[in-house]
Order: structure tokens, then C-alpha cells, then sequence
């Protein structure tokens, strides 16, 4: 297949929250685990449209999409290409997405490449 959007208040959780832990139902964990990770893997293209709810947290933003690439094992390359994301009110929204996955995409690159002795 090759798009699928995923609105996030009908397709996870009405009123999304916090970044963990494991188990809370509507954490930026879940939400990257259990929808948005596996249909990055599973499709071309995947658009999240989160408009219908504007108390995003910067945890739950940096969970869901920083998260991509610090535990999913995404590469900034994967997310660029495959992955956007909007908002029909908020752009301030989509400017802390953005920070929130460079922020992941720099410390992967900080992150040690070979074990240190």
C-alpha cells in the first residue's frame, strides 16, 4: 500500500497525553508503538493530521515522533521522506514537531557508533 493518514484523535486517543509510561493509555509512547511506528513500516507515506485537539505536550510530540528515531530505529532520512504531519490551526505544532525530531536526528548522531571500553 502506499499512503495512510492517520488522524490522531479518531485513529489513538481523543485527548492525547504525556510521554510514558508504558501502559497509559494515551502516551506519545503508545501512539508511536502501536499506530504511528508500524504504519511507517507498513506504507510509503504516512501523514498524521492531529487538528482537532490543540494541549499537545511537548512530551507527548517528543515521545510520538522524536522517538521515531531514539527507539523505533528510524533514520532522519526515513522520517523526511516518509512521514508529515499538520495541524489546521496550529503551525506553532508542526515548528515543535520539527525541533523535537532534529533534537533526535542531531543525538543520533552524538551517540557512540562502538562500544566504549
Amino acid at each position: 500500500m502506499h499512503e495512510k493518514t492517520i488522524v490522531l484523535i479518531k485513529d489513538f486517543d481523543p485527548r492525547p497525553y504525556g510521554r510514558g509510561p508504558e501502559g497509559e493509555e494515551s502516551s506519545g509512547q503508545k501512539f508511536r508503538d502501536e499506530v504511528l511506528a508500524p504504519a511507517l513500516r507498513e506504507y510509503e507515506h504516512v501523514h498524521v493530521d492531529l487538528s482537532g485537539y490543540n494541549r499537545y505536550g511537548r512530551s507527548f510530540l517528543d515521545e510520538a515522533f522524536g522517538g521515531l528515531i531514539r527507539e523505533s530505529g528510524f533514520s532522519g532520512e526515513d522520517i523526511h521522506e516518509k512521514l508529515s504531519y499538520s495541524h489546521d490551526l496550529l503551525q506553532s505544532l508542526i515548528a515543535v514537531i520539527d525541533q523535537r525530531i532534529e533534537a533526535a536526528i542531531e543525538d543520533s548522531y552524538d551517540a557512540p557508533k562502538f562500544p566504549i571500553p
